[in-house]
This record gives structure tokens, sequence and C-alpha cells, in this order.
């Protein structure tokens, strides 16, 4: 067998040669550390458990936070759109409200009238029936008998309580109309 030298030539001399084998043996060394971490299959496995443990962490802290900041953000968004929606409502509601008030003052203003106008009616009319009366009760006066007379005399006497009559019998009116305008409208 023949000595085949791996640079090509030949030592020169003995320091050369021992220069040489301290370089192979250096070689071999890291050659053989090479083959021990490949055999190595456990320690190569653990270190790169550890490695893939490492990233995991890192990644779950990382998530974490992200979740957390998409949950602030979504929290902060909810409640300015609760606030916002919960000033729009009280603003329609107060909005409704006034409506609902000035139409209510409207009503009771022309329901007020309407008495006013019917209490007015009633008047007019419960006089002319009383002068109606009074006048045929002059004429018819021979007809009628006593018990009646006294009581025509009474009422001219005391026109209060036809003219109470008169009035509570158009406020019963006007109550009617307005019943009617608010069920039927």
């Amino acid at each position: 067998m023949k000595n085949r030298n791996p640079h090509g030539s030949g030592a020169k001399g003995p320091d050369e040669l021992r220069q040489q084998i301290e370089q192979t043996r250096s070689q071999l060394g890291d050659t053989v550390a090479q083959l021990v971490g490949k055999a190595d299959v456990k320690g190569r496995a653990r270190a790169r458990a550890a490695d893939l443990r490492d990233k995991a962490g890192a990644m779950t802290v990382q998530l974490r936070a992200s979740a957390a900041h998409a949950g602030h953000s979504v929290q902060d968004t909810a409640a300015r759109t609760g606030h916002a929606v919960q000033d729009t409502a009280a603003r329609t509601g107060h909005a409704v409200q006034d409506r609902a008030s000035r139409t209510g003052h409207v009503v009771q203003d022309r329901a007020l009238h309407a008495g006013h106008a019917v209490q007015d009616r009633a008047l007019h009319a419960g006089h002319a029936a009383q002068d109606r009366a009074g006048r045929a009760g002059q004429a018819v006066q021979v007809a009628v008998p006593r018990s009646v007379r006294g009581a025509l005399r009474s009422g001219r006497r005391r026109p209060g309580p036809l003219l109470a009559v008169g009035v509570l019998s158009a406020a019963a009116v006007s109550a009617v109309v307005v019943w009617r305008r608010r069920h039927h409208n």
C-alpha cells in the first residue's frame, strides 16, 4: 500500500511531518465531533424541542398581547357605539316628548275653545228657551194647571238650575267630540 498525502506532496522533514500529523489529528477530531453530534439523535431532538418550546413561548406571548390589544380595541369601539346610540335615543326621546307635549297643549286649547263655544251656544239656547217658555207661559196661562204655572214662574225667577243643566250638557257634548277626534284620527 502506498501512503497517500492529502496535500499531494510528501513531508520534507520531521518538523513538517509533525505539523501535518497535528493538522490531520485536528481534522479527524472535528470529523469525529461532527459524527458524534449526528449520532446523538436524542441530544439533537432535545435541542430541537427546546428551540421549538422557546419559539412557541414567544409566539404565545405575542398572540396574547395581540388578543388583549384587539379585545381592548373592540371594547372601546363598543363603548363608543353604545354611548352614541344612547345619546341618539335620548335626543329622539326628548324630541318625541316635546312634540307630544305641544300636541297635547294644542288639543287642550282646541277642546277648551270648543267647550266655551258650546257653553255660549247652550247659554243662548237656554235664555231663548226661557224667554219662549215665559212668553208661552203667559200666553197659555189659562190652559196650564196651577202646579205647572208655579214651576214656570220659579224657572223665570231663578234661571240658575236651567243654565246649569245647559252648561253640563254642553260640556258632555264637547267631551264626546274631543274623544271621537282622538280615537278616529
